[in-house]
């Protein structure tokens, strides 16, 4: 019962608040779903206890119905990957719940924002917990619509209803080749279960399926790829990235727990879930890799150029998400896992301490406006430079673990996409520490900058536990969980049993042949670190040592700066092409299918029918008798013809 009740816990919370809104007193408005959360994360933790000591665990919770031979059911599957990720989720959840008490404080929609982020992490801990592919759709469409009601919170403000819309429309491109390739999977196994399709993966490889009259494709091929075309519309891979910064319309703890810990992850998650049908997809493991790699280099670049402070974490975010799409494109499941625990605590860290700096200037998020609240918010600097250094991946942080062993593990991928992607992820680093030391050194350092809100040496620090106490427990894993879970998670044999390496399916992630501390030594002095030490260096020079340079430069880096604050054009192409394609062809579908044959024949057809037959049978009835008698009658000899002819035939 207690694995059922980390995934119902927070759902009831959610249906309590969300029905009582208007009449629960604040303190149960927050401390229900916080209690849930709690609750779900303790449990959640118990849960991976058992699993490093005992078998996976699967609870079959109801059959919801059968058709031919196919059977839908909901379950639960707790093995050592969905028992990290529920403690990723839950953990993180419950600290977002914790400092949104304060950031929402002045709120109206207070008690509703709890209800949707309770909400948020009963859809994710269903995404996470599925034992089927039915069960896994269900949660991934329960968590696009979360994600829809807490980008577009404030639905007052027309930029953050374009930011929801835009969000889930993306997603619906995502979702309908998730759908189709379930139901590819589906139609060649015979069942949905994991198990089951899992257990015939090798038989799935060379069973071919005809796309068109005399072409045909091998059918876990084409499913694979089309179930990570679902991962990049959740997981914001280039070219279904567009909708993840301007997300940061919503509150920034929305910000800290979609963007960060959960939802953005999803995809990555899938890709490791499903590592025994990838695993037998050469293909589909290649475009992984060339997507992934893609999305890490090109992504941090823009991050460079960005002036708000919520965007420049959202650009990281998409950059780290190649990263770790990168690692499952080389079979490096456990390091890209792992890769998603580090950064889900770094991550959430430096949104949180970003928010903290929205709240402390009256809501101002232009990094150009603020300068030199070190010495006015200690605490929050020291979380957001430990968070810093963890996204950058200096040694001996939570992020120089995963970054590291997953630029390893890609680094030995053979082929030109191999040296490509290596060479992106390397890149990748460099600009990686170039923004994140450029957000340290204007928001932090240097002198205030726009309208002063007080002294310049008066304090700004969020008063009270509810935002500094979320920061703080954030900023310990961020700096320390590397030197515990390493040896374990990625150079053991944590994943055992739950993602599947083939011997042909890539250098996998498990056999760095290292320990913790050989691990640590290796990286102070290995390229990696030398790149970071270089964006770091390149970043204090242009905006604290020389800040003159970055007039010098600006010239003959305009076009280049121009492209990446556009994004690549990305924006521009949906807006200018494609959503005109779009509006022309629904206008077409309107005049010509909806107008002629829907409304035309179909509706008003039928209406003419009933209207043309009511006529006729209305001049039957003329209320003459002997037109009634003519007509019985007539019908009697008619009858008794017929009868006549049925005896004599």
């Amino acid at each position: 019962m207690r694995h059922e009740a980390i995934l119902l816990a927070p759902l009831c919370a959610a249906l309590l608040v969300a029905l009582g809104c208007r009449a629960l007193p604040r303190l149960l408005a927050h401390g229900l779903p916080i209690a849930a959360v709690g609750a779900s994360a303790v449990l959640s933790t118990w849960a991976l206890v058992d699993q490093l000591n005992g078998p996976p665990v699967v609870v079959k919770l109801f059959d919801w119905l059968s058709i031919g031979g196919l059977h839908l059911s909901f379950g639960l599957l707790i093995d050592r990957l969905s028992a990290l990720m529920m403690c990723v989720v839950t953990w993180v959840s419950l600290a977002v719940h914790v400092y949104t008490v304060r950031y929402m404080r002045d709120d109206p929609g207070y008690a509703r924002f709890f209800a949707c982020i309770a909400f948020f992490t009963s859809a994710m801990l269903l995404l996470v917990m599925a034992d089927n592919f039915m069960q896994l759709f269900v949660g991934w469409e329960a968590v696009g619509l979360a994600s829809y009601l807490l980008i577009g919170f404030w639905f007052k403000r027309p930029s953050a209803n374009f930011a929801s819309l835009k969000a889930f429309l993306v997603n619906r491109i995502g979702d309908l080749g998730l759908l189709l390739g379930i139901g590819l999977i589906a139609g060649a196994a015979g069942t949905l279960d994991y198990a089951e399709v899992f257990a015939g993966a090798g038989t799935l490889a060379v069973r071919e399926i005809t796309v068109w009259p005399g072409i045909s494709w091998p059918a876990l091929d084409l499913g694979c790829v089309l179930l990570f075309v679902g991962a990049m519309g959740k997981s914001a891979q280039m070219p279904l990235h567009i909708w993840l910064p301007d997300s940061m319309e919503g509150p920034t703890p929305i910000s800290a727990l979609i963007h960060a810990a959960t939802m953005v992850t999803a995809g990555v998650f899938m890709v490791a879930r499903m590592s025994p049908l990838f695993e037998h997809s050469a293909m589909a493991l290649s475009l992984v890799l060339a997507a992934g790699a893609t999305t890490a280099l090109a992504t941090g670049l823009v991050a460079i150029v960005q002036q708000d402070i919520k965007r420049i974490v959202a650009w990281s975010t998409l950059s780290q998400l190649g990263y770790m799409m990168a690692g499952a494109g080389v079979s490096a499941y456990s390091v890209a896992i792992y890769h998603l625990f580090t950064h889900a605590f770094f991550k959430a860290l430096l949104f949180l301490a970003a928010g903290a700096v929205i709240v402390a200037l009256h809501h101002q998020q232009d990094i150009r406006r603020m300068g030199g609240l070190w010495r006015r918010m200690p605490i929050t600097y020291a979380t957001a430079l430990i968070g810093g250094l963890a996204l950058a991946g200096i040694p001996g942080t939570a992020g120089f673990f995963s970054k590291d062993a997953l630029i390893a593990a890609v680094s030995r991928a053979d082929g030109a996409l191999g040296a490509y992607a290596g060479w992106c992820l390397l890149l990748g680093v460099a600009a990686t520490a170039f923004y994140t030391a450029r957000l340290l050194l204007v928001v932090f350092h240097g002198e205030p900058r726009g309208e002063p809100q007080a002294s310049p040496r008066s304090p700004l620090e969020p008063v009270g536990p509810w935002m500094l106490a979320p920061l703080l427990f954030l900023a310990v894993p961020s700096l320390l969980i590397g030197w515990f879970t390493f040896a374990p998670v990625v150079l053991g044999d944590y994943f055992a049993g739950s993602v599947v390496n083939l011997p042909s399916g890539g250098p996998g992630g498990a056999n760095l042949s290292e320990s913790t501390a050989e691990f640590f030594l290796h990286g102070l002095y290995s390229p990696v670190f030398l790149l970071a030490a270089l964006g770091g260096a390149a970043a204090w020079a242009l905006y604290e040592w020389r800040p003159q340079w970055r007039e010098l430069a600006a010239p003959a880096l305009r076009w280049p700066a121009r492209a990446l604050k556009l994004g690549y054009g990305f924006d521009m192409l949906v807006e200018r092409a494609v959503i005109p394609g779009t509006r022309g062809l629904a206008r077409g579908a309107a005049e010509q299918a909806d107008a002629r044959f829907i409304d035309g024949l179909l509706v008003n057809g039928l209406g003419r029918i009933v209207r043309w037959s009511s006529r006729a049978m209305r001049r039957l009835q003329t209320g003459l008798l002997y037109h009634y008698a003519f007509a019985m009658v007539t019908a009697i000899c008619l009858l008794i013809a017929w009868v006549i002819l049925m005896v004599s035939g």
